[in-house]
């Protein structure tokens, strides 16, 4: 699973809260992760002219199953002296692949987006969310409010990132001293709730001074402690440590699952983590979410059965499946190099539910590098490379699915492995697809490539979904929002 991708977006949401009153100029500050310095964030507003842009740069450095993994995302906004947005710009430094998206909003609030990856340009437009502000707009958002303790207020922050505006509730808390390596200073606690629907809550915990200029702020992304505190330039962009992150991203079995794919269904009960708000699991045709007390949760886990005779393409009216038939930014099912994989896998058969076991096989097949080294990568972009994780087989079986009229989705969650990099009997991030079967009174199917092509056999009772829908970046917000907030207590297998 991509988590160089899940840190790199919510990284980028926490740097933006570091701007909140941020003067002119330019401030640094050490990233912290685990307790190990792991890379540095850089802010600067510039005003010129009436238009004011702010930049905000992270890069860090983790490793993961021993393979270095280098995260340096840079988003910087444009905004008029009173908060009005005019323009993006976000560039993703995700290992090998580079991506790049400009937005421009004009008069009529209409953003202008292009986005360039591995040399193909895609253009595409959407409406400015009403009322949602970037870093200017926030910062005089909080000059407005103040830091009365017990105060709050509301605010929808877009982020260039994931393309949506996020509704956040900012509290002011008590001051506090805080140590900011070695400096023992009295500043005020803010914290920042971040929420989208159906994902929970990212919560961050920020301490800024009198000037409102933040000074240390704190972030649990996928249940990692990440901390950014301000410091000297050197410092900031000194020496790294290393931070192996498989052992961390990894929730453990209970017990050992034996043979997962012969059980008819699996029962897992889960419990959340300290202080937390209820755990939102999504039901869906393969999983059943029962909410029991102590804001425990049943997950039955049993793959749905596709009909039979189900012909394709699809031609009811459903809303949402329809929307799942729709090429976009990552599943670029209207592309010529996807249409024509596609039609290769499904060869003559007119059967959906043999069209799509075609497909998932066809993809298992077609990758070639298993690589940890890949970003993100658009379905186009993972036909032309054959190279990426679970994240890359699940965009590129998605998009082969809607290019021949098949509704598919991209899903997030985690999934049971015996074995991987020394770790045994674990639950890991993970991304494979649900693709629709039938007319209006259908299923929706689960899809592993990746896990076919390694013999795991594909999708099976050892996946809980957390989140699904068009292989866009807020589908990792939900698993950032999820993971890390909850362990598994108990299995129970059915092979009835």
């Amino acid at each position: 699973m991509k988590i160089r991708y899940i840190l790199g977006v919510c990284l980028a949401l926490a740097a933006t809260s570091l701007t909140k009153a941020q003067s002119q100029g330019t401030e640094y500050f050490a990233v912290f992760m685990e307790g190990k310095k792991v890379g540095h964030a850089i802010q600067s507003r510039v005003v010129v002219e009436e238009k004011v842009t702010t930049s905000e740069e992270v890069s860090i450095s983790v490793s993961r199953a021993n393979v270095p993994v280098t995260i340096n995302m840079t988003e910087t906004s444009v905004e008029t002296a009173d908060g009005k947005p005019l323009g993006f710009e976000v560039i993703q430094q995700l290992g090998v692949m580079t991506m790049k998206v400009t937005g421009t909003v004009d008069k009529q609030r209409v953003v202008n987006v292009t986005a360039t990856s591995m040399g193909t340009e895609q253009k595409s437009t959407l409406r400015w969310p009403t009322g949602a502000v970037m870093p200017e707009g926030l910062r005089l958002l909080s000059l407005k409010n103040g830091l009365k303790e017990g105060s709050s207020y509301t605010a929808s922050i877009f982020s260039p990132s994931i393309m949506q505006a996020l509704d956040v509730q900012i509290r002011v808390g008590p001051k506090q001293t805080v140590d900011l390596l070695g400096r023992i200073v009295p500043l005020t606690e803010v914290t920042t709730a971040y929420t989208m629907p159906g994902a929970g809550e990212l919560v961050s915990t920020s301490y800024v001074d009198e000037d409102l200029k933040v000074q240390k702020s704190i972030t649990p992304i996928a249940g990692l402690q990440v901390e950014m505190v301000a410091c000297a330039k050197e410092f900031a962009l000194g020496e790294n440590d290393v931070l192996e992150l498989v052992d961390k991203m990894f929730l453990a079995s209970p017990e050992p699952l034996d043979d997962v794919r012969s059980a008819k269904s699996i029962s897992y009960l889960l419990s959340p983590i300290g202080e937390t708000s209820a755990l939102t699991i999504p039901s869906n045709d393969n999983q059943r979410v029962q909410q029991l007390k102590d804001g425990k949760v049943m997950v039955t886990v049993e793959p749905a059965t596709a009909p039979t005779g189900a012909s394709f393409p699809y031609k009811g009216k459903n809303r949402m499946i329809l929307e799942a038939m729709q090429p976009n930014r990552f599943l670029q099912s209207d592309h010529k190099k996807v249409i024509d994989l596609a039609r290769r896998a499904v060869g003559d058969t007119k059967d959906a539910a043999e069209a799509v076991k075609r497909i998932e096989s066809f993809v298992a097949d077609y990758i070639e590098n298993r690589s940890l080294s890949v970003g993100y990568a658009s379905a186009v972009e993972v036909a032309d490379g054959k190279q990426g994780d679970c994240s890359e087989f699940a965009v590129l079986t998605a998009a082969m699915c809607r290019a021949v009229g098949i509704p598919a989705q991209v899903v997030t969650g985690i999934a049971y492995v015996k074995h991987f990099a020394g770790l045994q009997d674990r639950f890991g991030g993970h991304a494979w697809v649900q693709a629709y079967i039938g007319a209006e009174s259908g299923k929706w199917i689960g899809l592993d490539a990746a896990f076919k092509g390694t013999g795991r056999g594909g999708y099976g009772p050892g996946h809980i979904a957390l989140a699904s829908g068009n292989g866009n970046p807020e589908d990792f917000f939900n698993l950032a929002a999820t993971l890390g907030r909850f362990k598994i207590d108990k299995a129970i297998i059915n092979r009835k």
